[in-house]
């Protein structure tokens, strides 16, 4: 058996090892794949920063955006960007801004795939299923790969609400991009294999694109690291008088961190006083959160940390608890009166 590793061009646009959500699950798969083939990485120059503090990483192509484009995302940032963030219109008006990445690779690499320099051309990220990936069209000799893509999930009754506080009635503007976004459809009919990170968005490609089953795999885009596994007996024994839980997320109204707030608050003062909880995250709700602790008495209970790396700060670790709400209105539909949802990290 020959051991030639296979040659890959990873497209990954949002790569960041210092950033959460999709740029650090993007760097997760751009890592562990680097290490089992010969890996060219692909990425914006927004990364450069961070990725250079890996100079393990040789094989890595920067491309930056023009002086307009920057400008550009300025005004898309102050338009959707104050107060709560207009998530469906800002990934409608980012599109430009994506399509200059998009040309930039295929007019860098068009040539090197055409000429079968790799084995495999494989798109991470942007892992929602908005965006189109012009290098498809070039691919006709060497595999396309796509995804984990992930998203377009409606939100289940009982979250009325909260779907009007994340604009939801935007959201027809996916269906817009569909329709107009030049190249968008190619993507997934031409792609050799398309990986879904939910059942909910592989039938929702499947149904939209008509992709064959042989074409189409679930493949889930987060995991538990195994460094974390490795170290998740590493629990603080000298500090056992409180039991530590631990939320972590963006603060925005559909993470739902308000629910855990209110199930602590409405826990008897006994067992309030045997606990704490770190909360994990910045976005727009941090106000709200922060004076809905005031207002039930909880500032000796629960701290906010801001944007911090739980991997760094041994936060995951050190708690007993990690916290994963839910809207109760959605379990007594299915006759479950449970009102929270506490799974345990390591049985320390």
């Amino acid at each position: 058996m020959s051991n030639k590793k296979l040659k890959v061009l990873l497209i990954v646009e949002q790569c960041n090892p210092d950033w959460a959500s999709v740029p650090l699950v993007g760097y997760n798969f751009f890592q562990e794949i680097n290490n089992l083939v010969d890996t060219t990485l692909v990425t914006h120059i927004r990364n450069k920063p961070a990725l250079e503090k890996h100079p393990e990483y040789e094989k890595i192509i920067y491309l930056e955006e023009g002086k307009l484009a920057k400008q550009y995302y300025k005004v898309v940032e102050k338009l959707t960007a104050s107060g709560r963030v207009n998530w469906p219109i800002y990934h409608a008006l980012n599109y430009p801004i994506y399509e200059q990445f998009n040309q930039q690779v295929y007019q860098k690499f068009r040539g090197k795939i055409l000429k079968g320099d790799y084995d495999i051309v494989h798109a991470i990220t942007p892992m929602m299923p908005r965006y189109p990936f012009k290098v498809v069209s070039v691919c006709q000799q060497t595999p396309f790969i796509i995804g984990p893509v992930n998203g377009g999930i409606p939100f289940p009754p009982g979250f009325q609400e909260t779907a009007r506080q994340e604009f939801a009635q935007f959201n027809f503007l996916r269906a817009v991009g569909r329709a107009l976004i030049p190249g968008y459809v190619k993507t997934y009919q031409k792609a050799d294999k398309v990986l879904a990170g939910s059942k909910y968005t592989l039938n929702m490609l499947k149904d939209l694109f008509a992709i064959p089953d042989q074409r189409i795999d679930l493949f889930y885009e987060n995991g538990i690291s195994e460094e974390f596994l490795n170290q998740i007996n590493i629990l603080d024994k000298k500090d056992v008088t409180k039991i530590k839980l631990l939320f972590v997320g963006r603060l925005v109204p559909y993470k739902c961190a308000d629910i855990v707030i209110e199930f602590i608050g409405k826990l008897d003062q006994e067992i309030q006083s045997k606990i704490r909880l770190s909360i994990v995250g910045d976005g727009s709700e941090r106000k709200n959160l922060e004076n809905r602790v005031k207002e039930l008495n909880l500032g000796e209970i629960v701290s906010f940390s801001g944007c911090k790396s739980t991997r760094n700060s041994g936060l995951l670790q050190k708690s007993r608890y990690f916290l994963f709400p839910f809207d109760p209105r959605v379990w007594r539909r299915s006759g479950n009166g449970s009102y929270g949802l506490r799974t345990p990290l390591h049985s320390g």
